[in-house]
């Protein structure tokens, strides 16, 4: 008997779970805003150096706009286009026509120079970015990129901190705070006066998505029975691949880096006065002795889903989570943790399945220029291609189960990696991800003892095997 047999007893997936999930992952509507959006505010325009000012254009030339940048910018080493970061020192007129061009014209110097008046942008793609704001090209380039390495830093120490936070202080405190500081600090980055202002402000932003991710989830998945984790995980899910697409929708309809922060900031400040009336985590608050306050949330749990006449005491409670309250008295240091065959295997294999998965995913979908097509477009169709495939792992996940179809994906991406650069790294997660416990149906573990004694062998064994006794 434990805490899931509770959540059954007060309306299982009842209406309390699907508006407390409906309203924590609408966030999530926003989160590929927050990862992607170096894709729209770091957008590398079609550029060149700005032609000198100093220069008079002689009297029997009548030129076009082309013809005018042929003569002060030299080809780059396709010979197809012009060169992004030298221009000539003094006019090549000879390059118009030679018919007309003079011995002067002929002989004068082909010497070029830096873009020392700076440069001039395209508009048609992009009217304002960090890129044309700060002139990040050339020497400068690899700022650009810097700008998304500096988010992912914030994303990574934000996960160290709001965890153990959210641990101490609740889920639900530092899920609202953390909506807090991105409306806050990411509305913030459209007054950067600076690229130094605008990473600073975008690495606090990064750290705010962690503690949103992180409490979103842990509150979501402890108000919900085991039987329905794969649907709502899976469903939940389509609000980051419709996040996709309406990102697309706002930078195309922007078009300038400092509205787009602003509109997938602000909402930031809605979730957070709809955040208090979520429900903190049973689990953690009896495990933290605040069970009356426990009580209270299950009982209005029971009330929302109709379950009025439910008689739920504290004695009733603490019989639920009788052996979390035991193991909670018992102290485990992280060095406990690694010694323990079971936590050591899960661990390891889960973090080689996340980065491999991680980087083969925001390598591709961090960059979208590099594929050459309309990157809006482009934005849009990596979000539709989540459609058919979450609902694809759906159908896998519901009758072969969490490690069969995290292992088949991984060697399914590592093929289609093979094919195109020859190095079939996610093929070593697979392996790993074969590893991992059965999850599918499956109450999750409650203390590490659990971990040892149940998930060190595949679950759906244990299962089958107490079925087999109980009906002996």
């Amino acid at each position: 008997m434990g805490f899931v047999d509770l959540l059954d007893q007060i309306g299982g997936f009842g209406r309390f779970q699907w508006l407390h999930v409906t309203l924590i992952s609408l966030p999530g509507l926003l989160m590929a805003s927050q990862n992607l959006l170096n894709n729209f505010t770091a957008g590398m325009p079609a550029h060149h150096c700005t032609p000198s000012a100093n220069h008079s254009i002689p009297s029997q030339y009548h030129l076009s706009a082309a013809q005018l940048l042929r003569v002060f910018i030299p080809l780059d080493a396709s010979g197809t286009s012009l060169d992004k970061c030298r221009r000539y020192v003094s006019p090549q007129w000879h390059h118009l026509t030679n018919s007309t061009a003079t011995p002067a014209d002929l002989n004068s110097s082909q010497e070029t120079e830096g873009c020392l008046d700076g440069w001039t942008f395209d508009q048609s793609e992009f009217i304002s970015t960090i890129v044309t704001e700060w002139d990040l090209v050339c020497s400068l380039r690899p700022l650009k990129a810097m700008s998304q390495t500096i988010y992912m830093g914030g994303v990574l120490a934000g996960a160290i901190i709001f965890g153990g936070l959210s641990d101490r202080f609740g889920r639900k405190v530092i899920l609202s705070w953390s909506y807090l500081q991105l409306a806050l600090l990411g509305s913030s980055t459209a007054l950067s006066s600076s690229y130094a202002a605008f990473c600073c402000l975008r690495f606090l932003s990064g750290t705010a998505v962690s503690g949103i991710i992180l409490n979103s989830v842990s509150l979501k998945v402890e108000w919900i029975p085991t039987r329905s984790r794969t649907l709502v995980g899976t469903l939940t899910s389509f609000f980051f691949t419709f996040g996709q697409m309406i990102l697309a929708g706002l930078s195309y309809w922007l078009r300038e880096w400092r509205k787009l922060v602003v509109a997938v900031c602000l909402p930031h400040f809605l979730f957070f006065l709809y955040s208090w009336w979520f429900s903190e985590s049973a689990r953690w608050l009896v495990l933290n002795r605040r069970s009356e306050e426990a009580l209270r949330s299950i009982q209005k749990v029971a009330r929302i889903n109709g379950k009025k006449d439910m008689k739920i005491t504290l004695e009733v409670l603490h019989s639920h989570m009788n052996k979390e309250i035991v193991s909670s008295k018992s102290s485990f240091s992280a060095y406990d943790l690694v010694k323990t065959r079971g936590m050591r295997r899960i661990s390891v294999c889960l973090v080689a399945v996340w980065f491999s998965t991680s980087f083969a995913y925001y390598g591709l979908a961090m960059d979208l220029q590099k594929f050459g097509v309309n990157v809006y477009l482009m934005q849009i169709i990596f979000g539709a291609v989540d459609i058919p495939a979450k609902l694809f792992a759906l159908a896998m996940l519901t009758y072969l189960g969490r490690r069969v179809t995290q292992a088949t994906c991984l060697f399914l991406a590592a093929l289609v990696i093979f094919t195109n650069i020859f190095i079939p790294t996610a093929v070593v997660a697979a392996v790993f991800a074969c590893f991992l416990p059965e999850t599918l149906n499956v109450p999750l573990p409650d203390t590490v003892e659990d971990v040892e004694e149940k998930w060190l062998v595949d679950p759906q064994v244990d299962d089958r095997s107490a079925s087999s006794a109980s009906r002996v």
